[in-house]
């Protein structure tokens, strides 16, 4: 199904960018959307007309989840995109309710917590039908690309925790910061990031 919202069936890259702001990088963005696929998470940032090439123009998957903090672009064009709603609060507390300001056409995709959060936590080390702990939606969305397109390079940019692990609260490329979710350990997302880079096959953009 999300083949069907890239540049063609055939994958052999996607571009995953998280909601770190970044400088201006005519390089970065065209590797982004030259991608077969494009994913895009939460409340993210596209690059307008007239403004320094930096985040790029695509956006084709969206992963988000209830606590979304929408930015002006993720409502412009979305009957275009494929919205993969991940729903890792369901294990233990979240109900199984849609906001009533989203649009009723959205036509998200719930991801089963089987295929999704509990493989990746196991990834991780981490134990979320016990402990109520799991990835963030990026490195979910990033889990999701490179797991769903085994055999396509991966192009991941806009993840503050790859050189910033440590860090407790996230800043945004549009609206307000907030604080990192005690359900997270962003360290080990860090780890798992530089992993990946060993096979060649994953390229993370500063």
């Amino acid at each position: 199904m999300a083949a069907s919202y890239g540049r063609g069936p055939d994958v052999r890259s996607v571009a995953v960018v998280g909601n770190k702001p970044l400088d201006p990088s005519s390089e970065r963005a065209r590797a982004v959307d030259d991608c077969d696929l494009v994913v895009r998470v939460n409340g993210f940032r596209l690059d307008d007309d007239g403004d320094a090439p930096t985040y790029g123009r695509r956006a084709d998957v969206v992963f988000f989840n209830r606590a979304l903090r929408a930015t002006p672009w993720f409502f412009t064009g979305y009957r275009d995109r494929l919205h993969l709603l991940v729903e890792p609060g369901r294990l233990h507390w979240e109900p199984d309710s849609i906001p009533a300001w989203w649009p009723q056409d959205l036509g998200q995709v719930h991801v089963d917590n089987d295929d999704l959060t509990v493989p990746l936590s196991q990834d991780m080390g981490l134990d979320s039908l016990t402990e109520g702990l799991w990835a963030t939606t990026g490195t979910m969305a990033a889990w999701w690309a490179r797991t769903t397109f085994p055999g396509a390079a991966l192009h991941v940019a806009g993840y503050s925790f790859v050189t910033e692990p440590a860090q407790t609260r996230w800043q945004h490329a549009s609206g307000d910061d907030c604080i990192v979710g005690p359900e997270h350990r962003i360290a080990l997302e860090s780890e798992l990031f530089h992993s990946w880079v060993s096979d060649g096959r994953t390229t993370i953009w500063p």
